[in-house]
């Protein structure tokens, strides 16, 4: 399920303009570490078109080759590479990914199973330290959000 879910969020995120993509540029999602969607990712990103743009899927090792990712879905072999992940992700406008497989660390998404359905966490706060606006539509989806200060 959350394969289906990562290529919508662009529809409900706004990125600070130097960040957003231009002219008819897909939205970049980017997969960082471990892949555990395969090609049910792309199937789910090749279905959608947000005001006329596409979502783009790219695989990478480490976050070094994260430029240009408008989304990044993180994923370590372990709790302290995820870590080191996010870190390095950190100050840029890019929406990061998580779920439980994650271990402590989350992103500005967390993915969780709640009552057997794929629901999320909303951390608001990160997202708008980041530069980026979470939609009041996505916010009243998520099971939590950890709010913004005025």
């Amino acid at each position: 399920m959350e394969a289906t879910f990562l290529p919508k969020f662009p529809r409900y995120v706004q990125w600070p303009a130097a960040a957003a993509p231009e002219g008819d540029v897909p939205y970049q999602l980017c997969v960082v570490g471990r892949d555990p969607f395969g090609p049910l990712l792309d199937r789910s990103a090749a279905g959608e078109s947000i005001d006329g743009r596409g979502v783009a899927v790219r695989r990478m090792p480490t976050p070094e080759s994260a430029q240009g990712c408008h989304i990044a879905y993180v994923q370590g072999g372990s709790d302290d590479e995820t870590a080191g992940f996010l870190q390095a992700l950190h100050g840029r406008p890019i929406l990061t990914v998580t779920d439980a497989h994650a271990g402590p660390q989350r992103g500005m998404v967390h993915f969780t199973t709640a009552g057997g359905r794929v629901r999320f966490f909303i951390d608001e706060a990160a997202a708008r330290a980041h530069g980026l606006q979470v939609s009041s539509r996505l916010l009243a989806l998520a099971i939590g959000v950890r709010q913004r200060r005025p």
